[in-house]
């Protein structure tokens, strides 16, 4: 299992906009195998999942540890993960989070959960954030070394890094004549 991934698609899934089947099918582009498998209940139990997921997001941003870790204990609880061991590909044994029956939801909840429970245990619990932008409510997964990430995207950050230096000139333009540092050394 790669579980830095599956927090990393658990942020995707937050962030994802799941109207309908035809949605849920575009959000798993990158993995066609499971497009014959979707059907109308996963995407009603993967909006609920989405919503329950966020807060954990949320009290990560807040450094609240405590929150972060029962928030995932409870959604482990709910959501129970059945590893087992794949074996479609012999010489390459490894562990998936969900059997052959599970739906594709349970799939990407018992992923997401695993994902984030690894990561916590890991990295700290405090290596999930929302993003800074204003204009902007995407949650992200912060794995740089000095766990500086500020947005969710780079897009997001040049439209802050844009908006902060346009401020910044706007108040230059704006300062009156007399408080110029010219005019206070006269």
């Amino acid at each position: 299992m790669d579980f830095l991934r599956y927090a990393e698609r658990s942020a995707a899934l937050v962030n994802a906009e799941l109207a309908d089947e035809a949605a849920l099918r575009e959000h798993l582009a990158d993995r066609s195998w499971l497009h014959r498998s979707v059907v109308a209940t996963d995407v009603a139990a993967l909006e609920s999942f989405r919503a329950e997921l966020r807060p954990v997001f949320e009290a990560s941003q807040a450094d609240d540890v405590r929150r972060v870790v029962s928030q995932l204990n409870d959604l482990l609880a709910r959501h129970p993960v059945t590893p087992m061991i794949s074996d479609h590909d012999p010489a390459n044994l490894h562990m998936h989070v969900a059997n052959r029956a599970a739906s594709v939801a349970e799939l990407l909840i018992g992923e997401a959960l695993m994902g984030l429970a690894t990561l916590v245990c890991d990295l700290g619990a405090t290596r999930l954030g929302t993003c800074s932008e204003p204009r902007c409510d995407h949650v992200f997964v912060d794995t740089s070394p000095n766990q500086s990430r500020r947005y969710c995207s780079d897009r997001c950050s040049s439209r802050a890094n844009v908006a902060a230096f346009r401020a910044r000139q706007k108040a230059v333009r704006e300062q009156p004549e007399d408080d110029t540092p010219a005019a206070a050394a006269q």
